[in-house]
């Protein structure tokens, strides 16, 4: 064996081997059908751009099968691309992302019969998902009558690169010399993708109704005893090699396939991609390997966070932080992630308020290039805001509940539900606080990266729209106060509601962010604001109105408790003890029936508890400790973003048990043993929420005008968390212990600032580090005192 041979067996051994420490691998073993579709989406690979599931490359059901009857087969491959839309022939004819063609698929053949999970013994099947390389590894062992099939698999999708995707497959047959034959294939999954175009390993395919192009270019190997074996009759994509096996003999595939989508109708995608596949056997597998592997090691440096005592929060914390880097494309501001990310098919690569409160935070703090990328497609979507707007009689930006590619409201009217019952479905019409959620993002960011640029360009513009929107769409009444009527809050088992709080709070805020804005582009900028004034047609009159509007828009509350109403009317439904309900396996809404839980106090999800976390600074603590009280006993919890909310909530009240397990519950919706509502992809925004509550909530960040503040309230478990977060241009890395109590801070990058840590203020300098004593947290807000009348905010 030559030398090179070894060095070939010894870089294959250490790529199909998964990291050795078990806190950053998640390992699934055995074979269930009944799991396959969940376990695909939790050890799904994605870089923002390209996501695929992870499914069997080798023994599987038909691909086109799979999308077409979903529950049919077990599994469900796809790869996902992240802004390729088309809309079905279906009712509604709601716009969709379309999956690419299965590039994975391999078919062996050993003496003719087909090798399959379902023939001979089953010997073991293992996945392992190691998210601190970014890769999906397997190994499969089985017994066909005498022969014993090995094969171990690696696969990723390129952090570096993210066009490219690499397979690499090490097969081998024990036992009696058999005629071995390797097919490498692609297959669609999908009517809504046309094959129009080949040649020589690359391919073209068009959506049907939209007309984006997907150009895919490929180049396979297969090597065997050191040398590369010729494959039988190439066609386009496909490759199939034929051998006969001797024991020891182990053969490897190594296929790159490279993805590129258009809006072009040419066949420019195609080149495009030829061009990245050239690109890679240029540079060579194992080095778009290694690049792949420093990419995502340059992100866990900016992003981990380290558990010191509870091995299930850190394991936890790190699948969500894996899932939260593999789902954001900094490279790309016209595609956001979708409430599945791309892990799976449900709600159909839609855009929700997920991705800016639940999602940005994380983003903004730890990878400000993606942040500012997500943000930018709801610039590049603002004349689909701008249109839903005018369609509903107001100006402004009203975003889309459910957004695409255009901006253009894709929620559908109505749905079917499991009875049968045609439901109207009226989120795209009530759900206005979407609008400010966009603009809270917004505003986040800048705060936290003080990009001018991108506010002057781009983010000005969307915060100004969206208060334009809410000036046009209250109402004056009699009483002198302003009211939003006809609305949903969170809360979405509430329908056609007045003055939800939330709503009308988060207004108010935009509102005045708004008027800080224009004052502030004025004294800094005064061209620019000329030019913006004049490009929306803005003046004195409208902006003053805009003042008008929050100084008088209603927020309901008790002048005796301080306690918030939820919405006009609130405080006189139905009273419901969900201790009675303690174990359920539905929502609330299932076991109490839809007009009951409408007559109700039972809340699906945070609302004014969302309010609480998201605007902490504007509530004294007793307000956010009474209303927190009243509310948490009240929600039903039934979505997956409404733990974590309560959670972050929790922890700045010091509650820190209870906020565990808000985080506990939140780590169980795609970790826990119930797979079958993974099965649709992973819910993203819980992934989000977990960091929220881990940074927010335990370790207490948050910012000010001049610099940070940390008030930590780790559960007793938590010895030791360590993480890193940016801050406008900074780097620090934060060390918070207890037993002592001390936080430690270090400013890694940039200049001087100023940190608070429970009362104590100091000022770090980069390179030095800084100590601080901690206490649990006495207070969370900060703010003048919160009014308690009916026509007022609290704050």
């Amino acid at each position: 064996m030559t030398v090179a041979e070894v060095d070939d067996l010894n870089w294959l051994e250490a790529a199909l081997t998964p990291t050795s420490d078990p806190s950053w691998v998640l390992e699934d073993e055995g074979y269930d059908p009944t799991r396959e579709a969940g376990i695909e989406a939790r050890f799904a690979i994605g870089n923002g751009f390209l996501g695929v599931r992870g499914s069997r490359s080798v023994s599987r059901g038909p691909a086109w099968a799979s999308y077409q009857h979903n529950l049919s087969w077990a599994s469900w491959p796809r790869t996902y691309i992240a802004g390729l839309f088309d809309i079905p022939n279906t009712e509604p004819p709601v716009p969709a992302l379309v999956p690419g063609p299965d590039w994975l698929r391999v078919r062996i053949r050993i003496d003719g019969q087909l090798a399959l999970i379902r023939s001979g013994v089953l010997v073991s099947h293992h996945r392992y998902l190691d998210m601190r390389r970014g890769l999906l590894l397997t190994e499969w062992r089985q017994q066909l009558g005498s022969r014993l099939l090995h094969i171990r698999t690696l696969r990723f999708v390129s952090q570096a690169d993210r066009a490219l995707c690499g397979q690499l497959l090490q097969l081998s047959v024990e036992g009696s010399p058999a005629e071995i034959q390797l097919e490498a294939c692609f297959e669609s999954l999908t009517s809504a993708l046309e094959y129009v175009h080949s040649g020589p390993d690359v391919a073209l395919w068009r959506t049907v109704q939209t007309g984006m192009t997907l150009g895919v270019a490929s180049a396979a190997a297969l090597r065997l005893d050191g040398q590369e074996l010729p494959a039988d009759e190439p066609t386009s994509l496909d490759r199939r090699w034929k051998w006969t096996s001797r024991p020891g003999q182990a053969a490897t595939l190594l296929r790159m396939v490279a993805f590129v989508r258009s809006d072009a109708r040419d066949i420019s995608a195609a080149d495009a991609a030829r061009a990245a596949s050239d690109r890679a056997q240029q540079a060579g597998w194992r080095c778009v390997l290694a690049d792949h592997e420093q990419a995502w090691s340059n992100r866990w440096m900016a992003s981990d966070v380290e558990i010191t005592g509870d091995k299930q929060a850190q394991a936890a914390l790190r699948f969500a932080i894996y899932h939260l880097i593999s789902a954001a494309n900094p490279e790309d501001g016209r595609v956001s992630v979708g409430a599945r990310a791309l892990t799976g098919d449900a709600y159909l690569g839609h855009v929700f308020w997920d991705t800016e409160i639940y999602l940005l935070p994380f983003y903004t703090m730890t990878w400000p290039e993606a942040a500012r990328a997500l943000l930018l497609y709801r610039y590049h979507t603002l004349p689909g805001a701008r249109a839903k707007a005018a369609r509903m009689g107001f100006r402004g930006a009203f975003y889309a509940w459910e957004s695409a590619d255009t901006g253009e409201e894709t929620t559908p009217e109505k749905i079917i539900d499991p009875l049968g019952r045609v439901i109207e479905v009226l989120c795209g019409k009530q759900e206005w606080h979407i609008a400010s959620d966009v603009a809270y993002a917004v505003w986040q960011y800048w705060q936290v990266t003080e990009d001018d640029t991108f506010m002057l360009d781009a983010g000005a513009e969307i915060v100004l729209e969206v208060a334009r929107f809410w000036a046009s769409c209250v109402v004056e009444e009699g009483d002198g106060k302003f009211h939003i009527r006809g609305i949903i809050g969170p809360d979405e088992y509430h329908e056609h509601i007045d003055d939800n709080a939330f709503t009308n709070e988060m207004a108010r805020w935009t509102l005045q962010r708004a008027d800080e804005l224009i004052a502030e582009v004025k004294r800094r900028w005064p061209d620019r604001w000329q030019n913006l004034a004049q490009r929306l047609d803005l003046g004195d009159e409208e902006i003053a109105r805009w003042r008008d509007v929050a100084r008088r828009l209603v927020v309901l509350a008790d002048q005796r408790t301080g306690l918030i109403e939820q919405f006009e009317g609130y405080s006189m439904l139905e009273e419901i003890d969900l201790a009675q309900y303690e174990g359920r396996i539905v929502p609330m809404d299932v076991v109490l029936g839809r007009e009951r839980t409408q007559r109700s106090k039972v809340i699906k999800q945070a609302d004014v508890v969302a309010l609480l976390a998201l605007l902490p600074e504007r509530f004294q603590r007793r307000v956010i400790e009474d209303n927190f009280s009243y509310y948490q006993s009240r929600c039903g919890h039934g979505s997956s973003l409404s733990h974590a909310m309560h959670g972050v909530v929790a922890a700045r009240l010091g509650k820190t048990q209870a906020a565990l397990k808000h985080f506990r519950e939140t780590a169980a919706i795609d970790l826990g043993t119930n797979l079958t509502p993974s099965a649709g992809g992973i819910r993203i925004a819980a992934q989000g929420g977990l960091w929220q509550l881990a940074i927010l909530g335990f370790a207490g960040l948050s910012f000010t005008d001049d610099g940070l503040r940390l008030q930590p309230a780790l559960p007793a478990q938590w010895r030791v968390m360590t993480f890193r977060t940016s801050w406008r241009g900074r780097r620090l890395h934060f060390h918070i212990q207890q037993d002592p109590c001390v936080v430690t801070v270090l400013l890694e990058e940039g200049d001087p600032m100023m940190m608070r840590i429970d009362g104590q203020e100091r000022s770090l300098a980069m390179g030095s580090s800084e100590q601080f004593e901690w206490q649990a947290p006495a207070a969370t807000g900060t703010a003048e005192p919160a009014a308690v009348t009916r026509s007022s905010a609290l704050g």
